[in-house]
């Protein structure tokens, strides 16, 4: 298993600089990461700096970190995005609403970015640690009904990451066939490895070096 091909090697907090932009981008083009995940902001130059290597993606984040965004927001930066260069898309969804039950606002929200995207790759945010298991089963339900490509556990802004248990019910829930991404607190290769066997396809994480060498990070995302 070549577990760099499983990390979005990512840097979505407020203060991340040029720098260290730049440094994400060498370092994923060093080890060879599936993708860069960045704020909507860095999109174009981080497109720039791995315009030399087709492998290494450019992945950011839509209606971050909150997913309180109208639809029709979400789907401006969706189009937006992938005119700077993005080529997978992370949204949050709607929490309130899917708390409230209102699952026809959340579906109706994913399906604006699938839509906006037009084939790009889409990734929906749960934010597991705020949801029941029944509302974490309900919204892997409905963003398959939406049409996205991957489900995934969390911001790393809230008060949770990922849980291997969490991880298994969205696998046993979409099927095999759609992407599980795991993120928030996947700190050391141990970790990775359990959300992988746990049906884990893709892994968020700033810690993406000390996974791959056998390290661990302190990061929370």
């Amino acid at each position: 298993m070549e577990l760099a091909r499983y990390i979005d090697h990512t840097a979505l907090k407020a203060e991340t600089t040029k720098d260290q932009v730049t440094k994400l981008c060498a370092e994923a083009l060093e080890y060879k990461f599936a993708s860069v995940c960045v704020n909507p902001t860095w999109v174009k130059y981080a497109a720039e700096q791995l315009k030399s290597d087709d492998d290494v993606k450019v992945c950011t984040v839509i209606g971050f970190p909150l997913g309180a965004n109208t639809p029709e927001v979400k789907a401006f930066e969706t189009k937006d995005a992938i005119a700077n260069g993005a080529d997978e898309i992370d949204m949050v969804i709607n929490i309130g609403a899917m708390k409230d039950g209102d699952f026809d606002l959340v579906e109706r929200d994913i399906r604006a970015v699938v839509e906006a995207a037009n084939g790009t790759l889409v990734k929906v945010i749960f934010e597991t640690c705020l949801l029941t298991k029944e509302e974490i089963k309900k919204a892997a339900e409905l963003s398959v009904k939406a049409g996205a490509d991957f489900v995934k556990t969390s911001t790393g802004f809230s008060t949770g990451g990922a849980t291997v248990e969490d991880i298994r019910l969205m696998r046993e829930t979409v099927g095999p066939d759609l992407g599980v991404k795991a993120s928030g607190g996947v700190r050391d290769f141990e970790g990775a490895q359990a959300m992988i066997d746990a049906g884990a396809t893709r892994i968020g994480a700033s810690a993406g070096i000390a996974i791959v060498t056998g390290g661990r990070s302190d990061s929370d995302y």
